[in-house]
């Protein structure tokens, strides 16, 4: 499997509603998420990612932004995430995810939204469910897998 990405951070909080803090290496466990992490439990958005690139667009309106303050558990960096479609499989570091969700609705504004007017996280974060646990860390490799890779033991 090449790398197709990286891990830039790997971001925690203690309760739902506000930016997530980098604690640079988390266990993720399967069916659930991110070991730690207040937005852990089963379901279809066990972990969300955002691309820095996507933060970048955000700092290049002028806001002061870094990794963690969209809420997202896991920075990446390298891979047009919001462009993957929805079943895509991919190792992260050693854990096994697959894509749920692409994107989300945003029921009430948040503070990066009445800053700068928009929010990125709405329209290029993503959702995966862990498929097999494991451990991700910032510097981690992000490989997409193709259904070759699958076939020759990627679960």
């Amino acid at each position: 499997m090449k790398k197709d990405g990286r891990v830039v951070a790997v971001c925690i909080s203690d309760r739902k509603g506000v930016p997530k803090m980098n604690v640079d290496r988390r266990r993720l466990l399967a069916d659930y998420g991110l070991e730690g992490d207040a937005h852990a439990g089963g379901g279809k958005r066990q972990v969300s990612l955002l691309a820095l690139e996507s933060i970048e667009k955000m700092r290049a309106k002028g806001l002061d932004v870094s990794p963690g303050s969209f809420a997202e558990n896991i920075t990446t960096s390298g891979i047009v995430l919001f462009t993957l479609p929805v079943g895509t499989r991919m190792r992260i570091g050693s854990v096994l995810v697959e894509v749920t969700q692409i994107g989300k609705d945003c029921h009430s504004r948040c503070a990066i939204y009445y800053q700068a007017g928009d929010c990125v996280m709405p329209r290029e974060g993503i959702f995966v469910k862990v498929l097999a646990s494991g451990e991700a860390a910032v510097g981690d490799g992000i490989g997409l897998l193709s259904d070759r890779d699958m076939d020759e033991g990627g679960r």
